[in-house]
């Protein structure tokens, strides 16, 4: 190993441990922290009985979800990936359908889409947001699409592109008006995953609702938590009907009576974890404040170490720093580096392994991929816990 690499790793150590003021002992990536009114909203369910799919938390919940991030409606769910099947299915795609997504992206996103019986079209991102290049994806359709009547056709499968979802990775908000502008221009619906990105604006708006429908994600790892859940947003109360419909087993509203009138989903988020999301979110803006005081306090530690640069929030958003990351100069250091920092009890993960590299998904169509690969070969994600920094105010 080259002297010089191996004293960078050494100094990326110190440089965290100094940020986080802990000089011994294992950090964690991304835990949840509680200390609000967590356990008394979680008692009151207990005791009243209702810790199913109906109680007063979850109205609640949703609620307050539109209320802080600025959408008409927002329907809970099971987990992000429910709400992003839902989603799909809501925005119109059909078995058979393409939907084009990127290979930068969790699993999940990609899932979902084949929950759908639909085709995964993978789509190349951009360095300044992490997330889809709507300059690059132009030109790409422009050359492979064909206009049928309202409905875009890949000329290479004979397939409807339908829909495109964009993944504000990280937390770092995608350019969303030209994202925007090219799926009218196509006739493509619009789905954001933002399931890292509750806490995050583009030009001053949360995202989540800039299309026809968006999700957010309440995993234990995320900025909130109620365990496992998720949640979809959307301007159209056609829509969040639809989808609150879908997901409620597509019941038919009745005192007693079984009556469905489609395939749904059981896919509601118990009251029992909507209290725990209720507590977690009057805590939000602390918890966005101290991911960004991290970010500030990592930014500063890494621009002394000239072979890694700290991934910064595109300059027409504000990221929620769900998880703070460096890029590394060298790619092909990047497991040497991994090996390092767990060695020293810090634990860092890579950015996930490209979708169209994944088995099940190699067959699937894909425009050229050049800037997702250098990201997934360069990037670590770093501690990055809210209790990490509120702790130590």
């Amino acid at each position: 190993m080259n002297e010089d690499i191996s004293i960078d790793m050494e100094r990326a150590v110190t440089a965290i441990r100094d940020c986080l003021n802990d000089t011994q002992g294992v950090i964690g990536l991304s835990e949840p922290y509680f200390n609000g009114n967590e356990w008394r909203y979680v008692q009151e369910c207990l005791n009243s009985g209702w810790v199913s799919s109906a109680g007063k938390f979850v109205d609640r919940f949703e609620a307050d979800l539109a209320a802080y991030t600025g959408a008409g409606y927002a329907v809970a769910t099971v987990n992000g990936t429910a709400a992003l099947h839902i989603a799909l299915q809501v925005a119109g795609v059909k078995p058979g359908d393409e939907v084009l997504a990127p290979t930068l992206s969790f699993v999940a996103t990609t899932n979902a889409i084949a929950y759908c019986c639909a085709i995964p079209h993978f789509v190349d991102s951009e360095w300044r947001s992490l997330g889809v290049n709507p300059e690059v994806l132009r030109d790409y359709l422009s050359r492979i699409g064909t206009p049928q009547g309202d409905t875009l056709i890949n000329r290479h499968s004979g397939r409807p592109i339908r829909a495109l979802v964009v993944m504000h990775t990280l937390g770092h908000p995608v350019d969303l008006d030209p994202v925007v502008a090219l799926c009218e221009e196509f006739g493509i619906s619009l789905v954001e995953d933002a399931a890292e990105a509750l806490g995050s604006q583009y030009r001053g708006h949360h995202v989540g609702h800039a299309g026809q429908l968006g999700i957010l994600s309440f995993n234990g790892n995320k900025i909130v938590t109620t365990g496992g859940g998720g949640a979809i947003l959307t301007d159209d109360e056609e829509l969040a009907r639809q989808a609150k419909h879908l997901s409620t087993t597509a019941k038919l509203s009745h005192p007693w009576r079984f009556d469905h009138d489609r395939v749904g989903y059981n896919y509601r988020l118990p009251n029992i974890n909507a209290a725990l999301g209720c507590a977690q979110l009057e805590q939000l803006p602390a918890f966005v404040t101290a991911k960004r005081q991290l970010a500030d306090r990592y930014r500063a530690a890494f621009n002394s170490i000239d072979t890694v640069s700290f991934v910064e929030e595109p300059d027409y958003g504000r990221s929620n720093y769900w998880l703070h990351a460096i890029r590394l100069h060298d790619y092909a250091q990047r497991d040497l580096w991994l090996e390092h920092f767990h060695s020293s009890g810090i634990q860092v993960r890579p950015i996930w392994t490209l979708q169209n590299e994944l088995p099940m998904f190699r067959d699937t169509p894909a425009m050229p991929l050049p800037v997702a690969k250098q990201i997934e070969q360069s990037l670590i994600t770093l501690p990055s816990s809210v209790g990490l920094v509120i702790n130590d105010a």
